[in-house]
């Protein structure tokens, strides 16, 4: 009888869903077209889009479906970013490209950290712009948000690192080909440039691309590292949360088995052995890619919808100044290190 009165009460749990994913799902597609029909990243029409219906977050019948969206929906997507790499991609980049990406994460994360200090923001923002521009834009945004601390900034903080990393990402799309022009920098060279500082991925492609074959494939390839990034950046911000003497004190009971790591993290490492180990075909991993994608849509505007563009405008300056040191500081240093490199 207990077993019966449990599954009933979950399938309620489920219907009640329904409404706010249903309205996630409609805005996602809707900032999809407009972007198909009018260009720009989706992620941005979808977060504005989403933003214009932030009053249906408190409304009982979709404000469940809403916040599964922003926290289950959202982390399946990055996830499933994992079918995108392999370790031979990252292993064809050599030592050389390696380091540079990697000290040039580590330094723009810890960038974050020092200005957002210097500017009285709080740790968690630094962390947030700093995860944004090093690794990937949104989605690092996202997954680091999800291992974040829960105070009453949470959300409004990260939609202002995704919606100003998503605006710099498309600037630097169309700026840093010319930089990379200016300075005659050869096609491998221009690739290790644009795919180590432009914030998302699709961008980087864009970029790469327009300076030629050899600068694409090289751009696309060290943006995959910085994905693959990911995983380390968020798994240790995740171990420094659980430290913090703040979050021992308010600690959920404890369960039978708790992973000691989100489980999107799980699934993205899975993914990436499984690509790696060429047990999955180019069909599945297209597939999955797409459902990545959309899944982000879906959870990128139910972010939008818990979040007041009012509340946004309120931030202030302080946060896009942030944004713009961060990416300040990643282009020359990869300009640097690629002219030591040369």
């Amino acid at each position: 009888m207990s077993q019966g009165r449990y599954w009933h009460a979950r399938s309620d749990h489920l219907v009640s869903l329904w409404p706010g994913v249903a309205m996630c799902a409609v805005i996602a597609l809707a900032a999809v077209f407009v972007s198909g029909m009018h260009g720009g990243p989706p992620m941005l029409y979808g977060l504005l889009m989403g933003a214009a219906f932030h009053y249906q977050s408190h409304d009982p019948r979709t404000a469940p479906g809403v916040d599964a969206c922003m926290r289950v929906v959202l982390r399946l997507g990055i996830g499933l970013l994992g079918a995108r790499i392999t370790v031979g991609q990252i292993e064809s980049l050599g030592w050389a490209t390696g380091l540079i990406v990697v000290l040039a994460v580590v330094s723009t994360v810890l960038c974050g950290v020092l200005v957002a200090r210097w500017l009285g923001l709080s740790w968690s923002m630094g962390l947030l712009a700093g995860g944004a521009t090093a690794i990937c834009g949104a989605a690092a945004a996202l997954a680091i948000a999800a291992v974040l601390p829960k105070d009453e900034h949470c959300e409004r903080n990260t939609l202002s690192a995704v919606v100003l990393a998503t605006v710099l990402s498309t600037v630097a799309m169309l700026l840093y080909p010319l930089v990379a022009s200016a300075m005659a920098l050869p096609p491998l060279w221009a690739g290790v440039f644009l795919g180590g500082t432009i914030h998302d991925v699709a961008q980087v492609v864009v970029a790469g691309y327009s300076l030629g074959h050899e600068a694409g494939d090289t751009a696309s390839i060290v943006k995959l590292l910085r994905v693959g990034l990911l995983v380390v950046v968020v798994m240790g911000i995740s171990v420094m949360v659980r430290r913090l003497p703040s979050r021992t004190a308010a600690a959920p009971p404890k369960r039978k088995f708790n992973l000691p790591v989100p489980g999107f993290l799980v699934l993205f490492v899975c993914l990436v052995g499984v690509h790696s180990a060429g047990w999955m075909s180019t069909g599945l991993q297209l597939s999955l890619g797409e459902s990545s994608r959309a899944c982000l849509m879906v959870g990128v505007t139910a972010l939008g919808m818990k979040t007041s563009l009012g509340g946004l405008a309120r931030t202030g300056w302080r946060p896009m100044v942030l944004m713009l040191a961060t990416s300040v500081w990643i282009a020359l240093f990869v300009l640097v290190a690629i002219e030591v490199a040369m």
